[in-house]
């Protein structure tokens, strides 16, 4: 044996064999990449054995629910039934309930805890405002958004219902009003909305709270956008952990959660955190009939986004009532000025504006002297203007949940509206530094990205998959793009071009540079700068929109990650091989995406 550098020859047994130092490190590469094949492949099954075993588990306590739902809850014949009835006509000025609130309200009242999931413009709050209108005592609403809360009471005090509100800004007559209604007995106090925060931070409340208790006077507690308790959910807040103490603290005071999204897996996980176990879970169906859902890709030039969005105000959406949503303040505002230099009568509505200014804006929407609101996602919650025609998302959610609830803001009153959202690949990007810290941001994200991604999908079977419920094509009734005007698919192997984008993020490595997801991309189709470029690579001969998707497919399916650095003002996010990158090195491997045949 002999040393020639990085040539060194080994001699084996005859003579004539020899082995170079690169035929063993291929040897070795090549061994390497079956081991980490073998440790994915048992890696995701240890993923679907433990899913499993967890699902299993969930659904022993689902079944205990569904056993607390056999009971005929739908009826006229408790002994609250007339006032009930009498209370909904003589204070709400309403006629007939609708699905799910005469069972949820005759359990909540029989002193059952109740877990109720309902679409947003449903009517979850009568559940609990009824309920307390009818009852000697008080009962506490927890809500997470001010502006929420500032509404119903609004609502309330029309009809002449004594409700009241605590938060951190509440005016100190309003606090000393609640705490001594708390503990009077000739108090007609009804209802206390309070954040999360003021409940977990103010010891003079809950000491409160325990006074009113032992009085008798305390009588139940709602919890709205209860998935919030839940760290799987799509909007945790850390201040419901605290709510966790209410069932001990208060033992016999029923517990009303409402939300218009969650799946079994985050009820159950609510459940454990509230310490209401197996308690009534209703849910109704999250098919809204009357929407139409469409994606539409977002021009990637700024002027000629406004233009579409300026077209579809002025034609499709003539004389039409409805919502714009954007993900920043910039946005917002931005957009509201380029649409009204086109002639547009849109508001800006977002949570810095000064409280009487949104007033106004909200205020010239509703009487439709606005056609639009352009707002932050914080708009619209809990706000009931059933005409609101369409609901156009300059960007796409951050997750299957939130589009649904902001979505669902169109359409109360039961007919025809649109909900569009403007997709392109750069925008996940921009939202996916905001939610990444978040348990499960990432994978909420990116669920909503491969809802815009997928070209052929009926787009409520989507939603309906992603809410464990099951409709068929004949439930959509033509009312989403797709299949309004259904189009050929075929099935493209895309792990050639996902070891393409691992030879360009190998070249950016080698000189110790990062690849943004744009750079990735712009070097595939051979742009941007010279040094990123690989001459190995052929660029690609179908469109850049194309590309994006795969790219993006990639990023849904573990071929590709995210590696997200922080800066002085910002986070940025770079692009890495992603956990599944020793299958995709394979020349074996497959990896299969549906798109729309030419």
């Amino acid at each position: 044996m002999y040393a020639g550098g990085s040539k060194e020859v080994i001699d084996v047994d005859s003579g004539d064999y020899q082995v170079t130092k690169e035929d063993e490190i291929a040897a070795i590469d090549y061994e390497l990449r079956q081991i980490e094949t073998e440790q994915q492949k048992l890696e995701d099954r240890k993923k679907v054995l433990l899913d499993r075993k967890q699902k299993l588990k969930d659904d022993a306590l689902l079944q205990k629910s569904l056993n607390l739902a056999k009971k005929n809850w739908d009826t006229e014949d408790f002994s609250w039934s007339k006032n009930l009835k009498k209370a909904l006509t003589d204070v709400f000025k309403i006629k007939e309930l609708r699905p799910l609130q005469l069972p949820t309200m005759n359990a909540y009242l029989s002193n059952q805890d109740v877990i109720l999931v309902m679409p947003t413009g449903g009517g979850k709050s009568l559940c609990y405002q009824l309920p307390a209108v009818i009852s000697k005592g008080v009962t506490i609403v927890v809500s997470p958004l001010v502006a929420l809360m500032e509404d119903q009471l609004h609502g309330l005090h029309k009809l002449k219902v004594n409700a009241k509100m605590l938060s951190a800004k509440a005016p100190k007559e309003d606090v000393k009003a609640v705490m001594t209604g708390l503990v009077d007995n000739k108090s007609d106090l009804k209802l206390v909305y309070v954040t999360p925060e003021y409940m977990a931070k103010s010891n003079r409340f809950r000491s409160k709270l325990q006074k009113a208790f032992e009085m008798k006077r305390l009588d139940r507690f709602a919890i709205d956008e209860v998935h919030c308790c839940s760290q799987w959910g799509h909007d945790f807040r850390p201040d419901y952990k605290f709510l966790g103490i209410l069932n001990s603290m208060f033992p016999g005071i029923p517990i009303l959660g409402l939300t218009a999204t969650a799946p079994a897996k985050i009820i159950v996980d609510v459940q454990k955190m509230l310490e209401i176990q197996g308690c009534l879970v209703l849910r109704a169906s999250f098919n809204r009939p009357n929407l139409f859902y469409e994606v539409r890709r977002k021009p990637n030039d700024k002027d000629t986004c406004l233009q579409m969005i300026s077209n579809l105000l002025k034609h499709r959406f003539n004389g039409k009532s409805g919502i714009i949503y954007t993900t920043t303040i910039k946005e917002s505002e931005q957009l509201t000025t380029d649409l009204r230099a086109q002639g547009l009568k849109v508001g800006c509505y977002h949570a810095m504006l000064e409280a009487d200014y949104r007033t106004k804006v909200y205020s010239k929407w509703i009487s439709g002297d606005y056609q639009a609101v352009v707002a932050t996602i914080a708009f619209g919650l809990g706000i009931d203007k059933p005409d609101v025609r369409f609901v156009i998302h300059h960007c796409l959610s951050k997750s299957m949940e939130n589009f649904y609830q902001e979505s669902g803001r169109a359409g109360r009153d039961g007919k025809t509206s649109v909900c569009i959202v403007l997709y392109r690949l750069m925008d996940v990007f921009k939202l996916s530094t905001m939610v990444f810290q978040d348990k499960v941001g990432l994978q909420n994200l990116y669920k909503m990205l491969g809802y815009c991604l997928d070209q052929s999908s009926c787009r409520r079977s989507l939603i309906a998959t992603h809410f464990e419920e099951t409709w068929t094509k004949a439930d959509c009734k033509e009312m989403c793009d797709h299949c309004k005007k259904p189009k050929e698919k075929k099935t493209l192997d895309v792990a050639p071009y996902c070891r393409y984008m691992y030879q360009i993020i190998a070249k950016a490595a080698s000189s110790d540079q990062r690849l943004t997801p744009l750079k990735l991309i712009d070097s595939w189709y051979n742009k941007g700068p010279t040094n990123l470029r690989v001459d190995s690579v052929p660029t690609p001969k179908f469109p850049r929109e194309v590309g994006e998707a795969i790219v993006g497919h990639l990023f849904i399916n573990g071929y590709l990650q995210e590696d997200f650095h922080f800066s002085t003002y910002s986070t940025l996010t770079y692009v890495k091989r992603g956990p599944k990158a020793g299958l995709a090195l394979a020349n074996d491997h497959k990896i299969f995406m549906e798109m729309i045949s030419d």
